[in-house]
Formats: structure tokens, C-alpha cells, sequence
């Protein structure tokens, strides 16, 4: 679960479908990045485009990942 990036969208006042639009993903995928069950190996790409629409470095996501 990727907390850090519900309270960042909640913080901005978005839902996750405002952000999911705003990043051009489907809702269900966003949601599924924010609970963690998609995105472990998340294309930065797509990461950038969160990051972006949230006003955050997209770098963020990759923190936390083992090497």
C-alpha cells in the first residue's frame, strides 16, 4: 500500500478518478497503483505522469524498491 500517495492526493483534494483523468490512466489502474496491488514494477513513464498531476518527484515511487 502506498500510503504517501493516498495522502498526497487526498491532501491536493483530488479523488482517484480526478487523478487517473488528469494522468490519462483508467481509474481502476491508478486505484490499483495507490493500494499497491499494480505497480511494483511501475514504467516511469507512468510515474512521471502521477508525479506530475500531484506535484511530487516521481523518483518517490522507485524509494523504496529493493535493488
Amino acid at each position: 500500500m502506498r500510503e504517501w500517495l493516498k495522502e498526497i492526493r487526498e491532501k491536493k483534494g483530488l479523488s482517484q478518478y480526478q487523478v487517473a483523468q488528469q494522468a490519462k490512466l483508467s481509474q481502476s489502474y491508478y486505484a490499483g497503483i495507490e493500494t499497491g496491488d499494480r505497480g511494483h514494477k511501475l514504467p516511469v513513464k507512468t510515474a512521471k505522469k502521477i508525479a506530475k498531476v500531484l506535484g511530487f518527484d516521481w523518483t518517490k515511487f522507485y524509494e523504496d524498491e529493493k535493488v
